[in-house]
């Protein structure tokens, strides 16, 4: 019977070939509903930021990737930190949540930031936080870590190939399943084009 404690358990399986999901899956994982209630703070904070930074095509797009490509990076570093250290196992939404942070502030024009009552420069305060997550129930500080160093490899524009066109994120807008988020009752919905982002800005 499969054990499922998080990502970290993937490299175990000898039928890894076959539970690639579990790459992405372990965000939806939480041990207790702490953990859930945290986690959907965040996502509703940072996440919600990004979405409308982004808008809903690339927002969900950059989410898969950054989950598959963190969850990578921590396995690397699990592997070879495990003799060494005890490391949490990576589950939830928090580590993406610190990607988009760290990809978000990467791009912003601010360079300073009031941060518990204290000027921060704004490129010191994902790895802040990354201390303040480090209290949190079930977090992985590898893991979160790891989301970190994906959202300023993509944020500082070493992954421009993710970038695609306004005119591809327009276009997706009009196919399922994003037409159909669009029609849902209470669902935000944030246009890919930078000017329909802006005049739903206005709108709002």
């Amino acid at each position: 019977i499969w054990n499922y404690s998080g990502v970290s358990t993937f490299l175990c399986q000898h039928d890894s070939f076959y539970t690639v999901y579990r790459l992405v899956t372990y965000i939806f994982i939480y041990e207790d509903v702490i953990s859930l209630v945290c986690s959907a703070v965040i996502i509703w904070y940072f996440a919600g930021s990004f979405e409308k930074m982004m808008g809903t095509v690339k927002h969900s797009f950059l989410t898969l990737t950054f989950a598959v490509a963190l969850a990578l990076l921590y396995l690397v570093l699990r592997t070879v930190a495990s003799g060494l250290l005890k490391i949490t196992d990576a589950e939830g939404f928090t580590p993406v949540a610190f990607a988009m942070l760290a990809a978000s502030i990467a791009r912003s024009r601010m360079r300073r930031t009031v941060l518990f009552g204290v000027n921060f420069r704004m490129a010191l305060v994902p790895w802040l936080l990354l201390c303040v997550a480090w209290i949190l129930p079930s977090s992985s500080f590898l893991a979160n870590f790891c989301g970190l160093l994906i959202g300023n490899i993509y944020g500082y524009g070493y992954c421009f190939g993710l970038d695609f066109p306004e005119s591809t994120a327009s276009f997706l807008d009009q196919k399922f399943p994003f037409r159909l988020l669009k029609r849902i009752p209470g669902v935000e919905y944030v246009p890919g084009s930078l000017a329909e982002r802006r005049a739903f800005q206005n709108r709002k």
